[in-house]
């Protein structure tokens, strides 16, 4: 199976941001991880990031017929991006939704999201297993 890994707003600096809720690991050090995590169980992973919503949605739009699955972290646009939500059920692509913070734990506007109802389901909580956690529920 292959599959697409896709970071949101501000997750290009992880490990430099708020460290207490993200972790110190960098985006770059985290997705080699689930690329390796990803191949140890006979599977693909590719990966994306960016700070702007057009390019997410376009890149959303590009996985039909080119993955199996996506995982998606959208950091703050989770909230309140419509244009996401209409890319993803646009696609017949299975969308899971992660967050490596519990965001039931944090601020009230961080509780609703505006994805999931069009994603297969959500992972949140975990850190960076938050990933692993998404990528394995593609093959259980």
């Amino acid at each position: 199976m292959k599959f697409l890994v896709i970071n949101g707003v501000n997750l290009a600096r992880t490990g430099k941001r708020e460290k207490g809720v993200y972790g110190e690991e960098s985006l770059e050090k985290i997705n080699a991880e689930l690329a390796a995590f990803a191949a140890a169980h006979g599977h693909e992973a590719d990966f994306f990031q960016s700070d702007v919503e057009g390019e997410l949605c376009a890149r959303l739009g590009q996985a039909e017929g080119r993955y199996d699955g996506v995982v998606l972290n959208a950091g703050a646009y989770t909230h309140y991006s419509i244009a996401l939500r209409d890319a993803i059920a646009g696609i017949s692509v299975p969308v899971v939704e992660v967050h490596m913070s519990n965001v039931f734990a944090r601020e009230a506007f961080r509780r609703t999201s505006v994805l999931t109802e069009v994603c297969r389901g959500e992972v949140l909580g975990f850190g960076k297993n938050s990933y692993k956690l998404a990528l394995e529920s593609f093959w259980l």
